[in-house]
């Protein structure tokens, strides 16, 4: 916010030489911003109590007829008036000499010194009105400069918007005309841009991202502040109540009305970009919907001629394809930050969504890759083996079979895992288990009640390949005793063990069910 005009201060006006006001006070017995705190005008007033008629930061003249004449001894009243002006908040008096007085009072010099108001002598041939012209001109240039200084800034943030990465330049352009750190964070709480990049600590990020996620929780369009530690920072929503697109942080506390005017502008703006383009990001993820979806119908010509026209080619074969399941607003962010991974690896890694799945494909030779995306964007992939686009639709059922073995926040399960562990792996799930106890309860359930020996006798004889002599040998009893013990079991499960499809149920129940 460089602005060349000099501030309207008790150090701007004492330097107007055409003035040849001199400052009276020691400034070691002033506070140390007394000389440049702002000045918003200058009154002139001889009462012995002026204060009802004055404001905050001005600079008041007096020619001192409402003190006692003669010897200044007395600094009571001189004490009293001075106390009342700092308590009002008056910048700095100003004393016409050699109009009541030929000098200033020592005991008003006194005063002032004790309450660390600022004393300056305004000579016999300077018009108090000439001081307070002077420091008019100087709120009138400040503020036309500070005007200008917003034309100039909007000016320049309206022709960043224009650039193809307008969102990023708008953001830079606002941090280098606010002379700050501007951040721009995404309905998810993510930074999104920040300019300059690494500019402020990490300390402060944290307590930003933390207030972030707060106002973006609460929905409601709205601004904040934030300090932390030495730091201040402004928060802005981007977007509608009950929408919010993000939130725009900088780096700064109370702006003045220009300062607002031109972050307003930016709201604006970024509010507008980020709805276009999130328009053009659900346009997009249309669109690689349906390229997920030609892939799958053995039809990989039309995938690669609109992904070679548009992002540049499909990874090349062999590929590997994975699978993540992501809704809502961590789907929305999970997708932009793809969006941003697969614009700077065009050719590497195409992405698409399909219903509730996010769908990945990288060559065989980047499968690694996947690893660093999953704990980049913490994702729970579930990855196929190496495959043609021939065979995409296989490599993506693979995919799904391996996420649904997932365990954990964020992890990879490759399908090779999966085939490792055999068919049996595949159902060894909750649904699997339970549905083996329902199958095997009422052999349990006997047991239980009759201290019988069927889950036993069953088990030992489908491990047996169904042998009689080899069950009857290994429970130590009469192989009449084991058909006893089948045809029992038979009846109480309602099933042919005659027939092989039945025993290979209850062998995989046997195998869930721990048996």
């Amino acid at each position: 916010m460089a602005v060349t005009n000099p501030e309207p201060t008790l150090r701007a006006l004492l330097g107007r030489a055409e003035l040849s006001l001199r400052l009276a006070s020691d400034p070691a017995d002033l506070a140390d911003d007394a000389l440049d705190r702002p000045t918003r005008w200058v009154h002139s007033s001889d009462l012995a109590d002026p204060t009802p008629f004055l404001a905050d930061d001005l600079v008041l003249l007096t020619t001192g007829t409402q003190f006692p004449g003669g010897d200044d001894a007395d600094r009571a009243p001189f004490d009293a008036y001075v106390r009342r002006l700092v308590d009002r908040g008056v910048a700095a008096l100003g004393f016409g000499t050699e109009v009541v007085r030929a000098g200033i009072p020592s005991a008003l010099h006194a005063a002032c010194r004790d309450a660390r108001m600022p004393l300056f002598e305004v000579p016999y041939s300077t018009p108090f009105i000439a001081v307070a012209r002077a420091n008019a001109e100087t709120v009138a240039a400040q503020a036309y400069a500070r005007r200008s200084w917003a034309l100039s800034a909007q000016r320049a943030i309206a022709l960043a918007a224009l650039r193809p990465d307008g969102l990023a330049a708008t953001i830079e352009e606002l941090a280098r005309q606010l002379d700050t750190w501007v951040g721009m964070f995404d309905a998810a709480g993510e930074l999104m841009q920040e300019h300059p990049v690494g500019g402020i600590s990490a300390t402060a990020a944290a307590s930003l991202r933390a207030e972030v996620d707060a106002v973006l929780r609460r929905g409601a369009r709205a601004g904040s502040s934030l300090r932390s530690g030495e730091r201040a920072f402004t928060l802005q929503t981007l977007g509608r109540g009950g929408s919010l697109r993000g939130v725009v942080a900088i780096a700064a506390g109370e702006l003045d009305r220009e300062g607002r005017d031109v972050v307003t502008a930016v709201i604006a703006m970024a509010g507008l970009a980020l709805e276009q383009h999130q328009r053009l990001g659900r346009a997009r993820n249309a669109l690689r919907t349906g390229m997920v979806h030609s892939l799958q119908a053995g039809d990989p010509a039309l995938a690669e001629r609109i992904s070679r026209d548009i992002w540049g080619p499909l990874p090349a074969p062999p590929v590997v394809v994975a699978v993540t399941d992501a809704t809502g607003a961590r789907a929305d962010a999970v997708l932009e930050r793809l969006e941003l991974i697969a614009d700077e690896r065009a050719g590497e890694l195409f992405y698409g969504r399909d219903g509730s799945e996010i769908v990945l494909v990288v060559g065989a030779d980047e499968e690694d890759e996947l690893d660093a995306l999953a704990d980049a964007l913490e994702l729970r992939l579930g990855v196929s083996s190496a495959a043609g686009y021939e065979d995409f639709d296989a490599a993506l059922t693979q995919a799904r079979a391996a996420h649904r073995r997932v365990v954990g926040a964020t992890a990879v399960v490759r399908f090779s895992t999966v085939r490792a562990d055999g068919i049996l792996g595949a159902v060894d799930s909750a649904a699997g288990r339970a549905v083996a106890s329902a199958v095997l309860e009422p052999l349990v359930a006997h047991d239980r009640d009759h201290r019988g020996a069927l889950v036993a006798t069953l088990g030992a004889w489908l491990d047996a390949d169904g042998s009689h002599e080899a069950t009857a040998l290994a429970l130590g009893v009469h192989r009449h005793t084991v058909r006893t013990r089948l045809a029992l079991a038979e009846r109480l499960l309602a099933r042919d063990l005659g027939s092989f499809a039945v025993r290979a149920e209850l062998w995989a129940a046997f195998r869930l069910h721990g048996g």
